[in-house]
């Protein structure tokens, strides 16, 4: 299984990024994808997540209502369309895939199955 992110770079405050992340070597539909991020000096921190057909996502507090989390399963590719960037979405973004037929009791996990490398986000003020 291969994940690779992208779409990372440098914006101003109340800028808009859209990251995306392909996967391989699995069945795309049967797995639930997550977007974390890790700033930093900081622990890694849950970002979104969205099920393996699409029907379901949920959001950290800190993007809710900022970020969009989809999926292309045509094409093995996750999406997290960023507005309102802020200085504190500074980050290295991560995709992760875990198998799950099923939503999680706690969607927020980072008990994820497979990770990918990240990919940068700075956001100046």
């Amino acid at each position: 299984v291969q994940l690779q992110a992208s779409g990372g770079g440098l914006v101003q405050a109340g800028d808009s990024l859209r990251l995306s992340c392909a996967a391989s070597g699995l069945s795309f539909s049967n797995y639930r994808m997550a977007w974390f991020r890790q700033a930093p000096g900081k622990e890694r921190e849950f970002v979104a997540t969205i099920s393996g057909r699409g029907g379901r996502s949920y959001y950290a507090d800190s993007v809710q209502g900022r970020f969009t989390i989809s999926r292309d399963n045509a094409n093995n590719v996750v999406y997290l369309q960023m507005n309102s960037l802020k200085p504190e979405d500074t980050a290295v973004y991560h995709c992760a895939a875990r198998y799950s037929t099923t939503w999680p009791t706690n969607p927020t996990t980072d008990a994820m199955g497979y990770w990918g490398k990240g990919t940068q986000v700075t956001v100046s003020s």
